[in-house]
């Protein structure tokens, strides 16, 4: 009888430690479910995104001049229709009006409404004038100022997609609005006119090289020509910004982007003493280099040491 009553007891008990974990359960709230990733509309994908760049970029330029302050180091820009976001390499707390200072100086940002307020004149932004689109990360659309590389930025990964991405940004270079400045020398294999579509628009700053030595022997040849002298009068504002600045050493010259095959980069000792600060080297492949970016074959891209989430590479927008 004894152990009858013992076990209806801890029966009775075991029922209520259940019945008591089902409500705590319940109570508890539950973790909200990660939210689907939103794809970039068609004003963020669209032609009109760059105008919107481009007219930041430029304001920025216009206010450093205006508040005689030296340019931020940025080396991306992330854009999405709600707001234009700098990110700097070396962070920098304060930012000239109407731009807001984010993640402690790292990040500037400014809402595209600001940029059609009363301001000073915006300038050519040719410092940044190799800050090109690299892909989407959801809504939000990422460019590269690939001048901001020490060396040469590699793409590796499957051919179509390495193409299509490297066809993009040679693209955007020439015929967007950020790089109305830029020269690109496409070098070696690339020069035969398989890499583009050949629906692009003619342009003087597209040019072609047997080789890598070539290409900067002809920049080098040509470095100088119609640029004004240091003192002469006709060197502007943004003359002198640019040369009071890290970015370009070169006064008054546009920044260049060279474009090889990984088999034909050479590899001696001083073989790329030629490029200059401010241009840029994109090579086709793998290669030993800093900036080490990899395309996926579902459209994806790797950024390498930038860390910039890509889900749809640039080659992938069109």
């Amino acid at each position: 009888m004894i152990w009858y009553v013992l076990a209806v007891v801890l029966g009775l008990a075991l029922i209520g430690a259940v019945a008591a974990l089902i409500v705590t359960e319940r109570r508890r709230p539950r973790r909200p479910r990660p939210p689907k990733p939103v794809a970039a509309s068609a004003a963020v994908v669209g032609r009109e995104s760059l105008d919107v760049v481009n007219a930041g970029l430029r304001r920025l330029t216009g206010e450093c001049l205006r508040s005689g302050r030296s340019l931020p180091d940025l080396y991306a820009v992330v854009y999405s229709e709600e707001r234009l976001a700098l990110l700097l390499a070396g962070a920098e707390e304060t930012a000239p009006a109407p731009w807001t200072v984010e993640a402690d100086g790292e990040r500037w940002t400014i809402s595209p409404d600001d940029l059609h307020r009363p301001g000073p004149e915006g300038e050519p932004a040719l410092p940044y004038a190799l800050t090109v689109t690299v892909g989407v990360d959801g809504p939000d659309r990422v460019l590269v100022d690939l001048s901001r590389a020490s060396g040469p930025v590699s793409v590796t990964g499957p051919d179509k997609e390495v193409r299509s991405l490297v066809r993009a940004v040679v693209t955007e270079a020439l015929a967007g609005p950020v790089g109305a400045l830029a020269e690109v020398t496409l070098v070696g294999s690339l020069a035969d006119g398989r890499l583009l579509s050949g629906d692009e628009p003619r342009t003087s700053r597209l040019h072609s090289a047997a080789s890598l030595e070539e290409a900067f022997a002809t920049v080098a040849a040509s470095a100088g020509t119609g640029a004004p002298e240091p003192g002469s009068p006709d060197v502007t504002q943004i003359f002198r910004l640019i040369e009071g600045s890290s970015r370009i050493a070169v006064q008054g010259e546009a920044p260049h982007l060279f474009v090889v095959e990984a088999s034909q980069l050479p590899r001696r000792e001083g073989a790329l003493a030629g490029l200059r600060r401010g241009d840029a080297l994109l090579v086709v492949g793998e290669a030993p280099t800093g900036w080490r970016w990899s395309a996926g074959a579902g459209g994806s891209l790797d950024t390498g040491p930038l860390g910039l989430k890509i889900n749809r590479h640039a080659g992938r927008l069109a």
